[in-house]
């Protein structure tokens, strides 16, 4: 008698992502409640079990969704209004003002529904998040039905949200306390970054995050210009400062690292740090080129991230994938960097255990939650397919998933979207892009 399952997903290549890097041709995965069950033949699967409902998918790459690391996911609503200029001058002269004018919780409430619309149209399951009223996202992404870790932003100055660093680190443990143990929402602590953040705002939040054994994540070492100021300013490299207020351990989380030097890096991996590559942006703000291939080598655990919208200006980890695997090759003169195999664990097993998640989601295993995502490869630029590592990493797009699966939820499906209305959220972020428009004296 066979066994009944919730969900049946058969007919394409299985990449599991796990330890062996398996691969099963002709496989499909068995999924119960938030699990997954079994994976293995089609024609096994097909035996064993009978299914509620049964996607089936050939000429397909069934793999674990991806994870996005680091992102502002509410600043979709500002996406375009600041291009082409370095970052200090983006983020003070024009991000921060348009933010003081208009950031309320409506607008974080359907800038990040618009987020979600996106990332979930191109295979992204877990977000990793920094902006304000933070618990505006985590609704949305439950309303999408996405698996999200969140953090309210801290600053030295007031913020839309926080007159002041201490209402910033009573609002992020009131986030805290309201999602523990939640399925999909998970809360990190942020401060925005050393040149915003004294030295008495980290060590509490990193006090915060240890009451409540959480990730504690920061932008880091973002440009040159940012790097020469802090040790100007601290009279010590940014790295020591941190080891030396205590905050470099397994939980601490660094944002973009571009100008990390040999030292920097040694010191971050003998602390187990984790660190988050944003390509496309950095490349945007001409920051730099993270050395990401020298963090792999001493083992340091590297995720992947779109940024935010204003700096991006789009969320396509599938995009951010075939920038960082040729960006290092190109900058290092060296085309065996970064190859695609490890692209493709960056944006999600490697995204999963930036934090601590990785034996929950990141590869498809026994056990493991159903966070997974079908790309339909029954397309001219996907034909021939000799190698699934190739493809994701060079060729694949966004616009290639077909179908996603969260939690055990199939939350799109032949790429129509099961949670949100998408006509209603883009007309909401619209109406909110006249408002922006009219505050910043631009006609709509």
């Amino acid at each position: 008698m066979k066994a009944e399952v919730d969900i049946l997903v058969t007919g394409g290549t299985v990449l599991t992502i796990d330890e062996e890097d398996t691969r099963i041709t002709q496989g499909g995965v068995a999924i119960s409640n938030d699990r997954i069950v079994d994976l293995g033949k089609e024609e096994e699967l097909l035996k064993r079990y009978k299914a509620k409902k049964h996607v089936h998918c050939p000429e397909s790459i069934i793999m674990p969704g991806l994870v996005n690391a680091h992102t502002h996911a509410a600043m979709t609503c500002f996406r375009g209004i600041a291009d082409d200029m370095e970052l200090m001058d983006w983020l003070q002269n024009y991000i921060f003002p348009a933010e003081a004018k208009n950031v309320s919780p409506e607008l974080v409430y359907w800038g990040s529904l618009l987020a979600c619309v996106e990332m979930i149209k191109s295979g992204t399951t877990t977000f990793a998040d920094m902006y304000i009223f933070e618990d505006e996202t985590a609704q949305a992404a439950v309303k999408a039905g996405m698996r999200c870790i969140v953090g309210e932003v801290l600053y030295d100055f007031p913020s839309p949200n926080a007159k002041s660093p201490e209402e910033g680190l009573t609002y992020t443990e009131y986030l805290l306390e309201k999602w523990k143990g939640h399925e999909l929402v998970k809360v990190m602590v942020e401060p925005h970054a050393l040149y915003t953040c004294s030295a008495e705002l980290l060590v509490r939040a990193k006090a915060l995050a240890d009451k409540y054994g959480v990730p504690l994540a920061t932008h880091l070492l973002e440009n040159k210009n940012e790097k020469e100021e802090l040790a100007r300013r601290l009279k010590k490299r940014a790295t020591t400062y941190l080891k030396d207020l205590g905050l470099l351990d397994d939980r601490f989380v660094a944002f973009h690292c571009v100008t990390m030097d040999d030292y920097d890096i040694e010191l971050m991996a003998e602390h187990n740090c984790k660190v988050v590559h944003n390509p496309e942006s950095n490349m945007k703000l001409a920051s730099g080129v993270a050395p990401i291939s020298s963090m792999l080598r001493k083992g340091l655990c590297v995720g992947l991230g779109t940024d935010g919208c204003a700096s991006n200006n789009n969320l396509d980890l599938l995009q951010e994938m075939d920038t960082a695997a040729k960006l290092e090759k190109s900058a290092r003169l060296d085309p065996t960097l970064m190859n695609a195999r490890t692209v493709v664990k960056m944006a999600t097993i490697y995204g999963a255990r930036v934090y601590g998640m990785a034996d929950e989601i990141g590869s498809l295993k026994i056990g493991k939650k159903a966070d997974i995502c079908i790309i339909d490869c029954h397309k001219p630029h996907l034909t021939p397919l000799y190698n699934e590592f190739s493809h994701l990493a060079y060729c694949v797009m966004g616009s290639d998933v077909d179908t996603v699966i969260i939690n055990g939820r199939l939350v799109m499906e032949k790429r129509k979207l099961l949670t949100l209305d998408e006509e209603e959220i883009m007309y909401r972020v619209k109406n909110i892009g006249q408002r922006i428009s009219c505050s910043l004296g631009v006609n709509p």
